[in-house]
């Protein structure tokens, strides 16, 4: 069984028009993650791989109900855009910028700990349940992960997201699956940690 995120998760991006958001999206999709909208300011109307962009993730979710958000936008926007996406009930958030600054992570963790929900990063490749649903970078392009994951009952959690990978890929070399491969992130304050487990999440 996978934890935190099922086939089913309805999924945004955010900073979706961006060159590295819009390549891990089509991995995402060719993976068969819901990935319903994108959310970039100002390119209302455009497509990512047939995504549809919104300005805002308000727009986006009255079209396109979601479950969860991938964040790819400058570090001094993350706040922002991760707020923006807790206002509209999101309780899942995969946030893969990096060097965010200290005090934003502290001030958007605790609102989202106020709304129960679930923040994963900043600097995480994301998650990847084998053959049910990858969140982010995770496991790369889908012939990669195909090669290197395969569904079982083990849980991977790493701050390296090379690491996790590489671990998956050890257990699958050995015929032992997974259930959800999850990298923390390599910021100083990330959310969902191995540290700190989140008494939410049920194995």
């Amino acid at each position: 069984m996978s934890i935190l995120a099922e086939k089913d998760v309805r999924v945004i991006v955010q900073g979706i028009t961006g060159r590295e958001a819009a390549s891990f999206t089509k991995d995402m999709l060719d993976f068969g993650t819901r990935v319903v909208a994108g959310v970039t300011p100002g390119k209302q109307g455009q497509e990512v791989h047939g995504v549809p962009v919104y300005d805002t993730v308000r727009g986006a979710m009255r079209d396109h109900p979601a479950d969860a958000a991938v964040v790819s936008v400058p570090p001094g926007m993350v706040k922002g855009a991760v707020l923006e996406s807790l206002e509209n009930g999101v309780k899942l958030l995969v946030v893969v910028t990096e060097r965010v600054p200290r005090k934003d992570v502290i001030e958007f963790l605790e609102v989202a700990k106020e709304r129960d929900a679930r923040v994963i990063g900043p600097n995480t490749i994301g998650l990847i349940s084998p053959e049910k649903v990858k969140l982010g970078m995770a496991g790369g392009p889908v012939e990669d992960v195909k090669k290197a994951y395969m569904p079982g009952s083990v849980g991977i959690a790493s701050r390296s997201g090379g690491m996790t990978t590489e671990i998956a890929n050890l257990l699958t070399t050995h015929g032992i699956g997974q259930s959800t491969c999850i990298g923390t992130g390599g910021d100083p304050v990330v959310g969902v940690s191995f540290f700190a487990p989140d008494p939410r999440i049920r194995t």
